[in-house]
């Protein structure tokens, strides 16, 4: 199974040497699960802050959006190409994950609205209840924990979405359209390690009670083999 990754940002050049770019920690996460259940994936990325897309919208079996640090109601020109082409996606029914960025970007153009969080940065290890799974049959489980790192997030989920997990910070954390979209707020490919890098790195902006909070949250131990999981076996579900 071919997936495309749309590449819509890149890790800050001072940690890129040690974690590497977005597009290899999705890699790196999803073939380890795909291997571990007997499946394989085949990935290539497109820079579509760069304009880059597949020739064909069918030479690939499904796509990803991963996170951003733009806001999907900023109007770069790519952002709104990259909406359009969601809209094609969803009209096709081609299986879409959507993480963060992609997760709100999705929400958006298919009917919902995302916004400005007014609680602040969503920062650290949060963990989420599980509703109603439509298709998770690995690592089932009733909560989910995972780094999140965010300002915006979906306020109101398009018409056909299904909520998959919240929580009072997030109620939107994950959903589903029908069998061809799965969506989340949380990065199951972050590395504790990136995610407090990363969490540092915007600490004066962060305040130190946000900060402290985030860090202390580190204590949790995330699901992100779970979550990966879950989005191979979405991949591999027929619609």
């Amino acid at each position: 199974m071919k997936i495309g990754i749309l590449k819509v940002d890149s890790v800050l050049p001072e940690f890129r040497n040690r974690h590497g770019d977005y597009p290899q920690m999705l890699v790196q996460i999803l073939q380890f699960n795909s291997m571990q259940h007997k499946k394989k994936l085949q990935f290539k990325t497109f820079d579509v802050e760069k304009g880059d897309y597949p020739k064909h919208i069918d030479d690939f079996d499904g796509y990803i959006i991963p996170g951003s640090r733009k806001s999907v109601y900023d109007r770069d020109h790519w952002i709104e190409v990259l909406k359009k082409f969601v809209i094609t996606l969803d009209a096709k029914k081609k299986k879409l994950v959507g993480v963060c960025f992609g997760h709100q970007l999705i929400a958006e153009v298919l009917g919902g609205k995302t916004e400005r969080c007014d609680r602040g940065w969503g920062v650290g290890v949060h963990k989420t209840q599980i509703h109603n799974p439509p298709w998770f049959t690995q690592n089932h489980q009733k909560t989910c924990s995972l780094a999140v790192s965010h300002r915006d997030q979906v306020s109101i989920l398009p018409n056909r979405a299904e909520l998959i997990a919240s929580n009072k910070f997030c109620p939107h954390s994950m959903f589903a359209i029908e069998k061809h979209i799965f969506s989340m707020q949380g990065h199951p490919e972050f590395t504790s390690q990136y995610a407090m890098d990363l969490l540092k790195a915007r600490r004066e902006i962060l305040g130190e009670s946000t900060y402290s909070n985030a860090l202390e949250s580190f204590s949790i131990s995330t699901d992100r083999n779970a979550v990966a999981a879950w989005i191979v076996e979405f991949f591999f579900l027929k619609v």
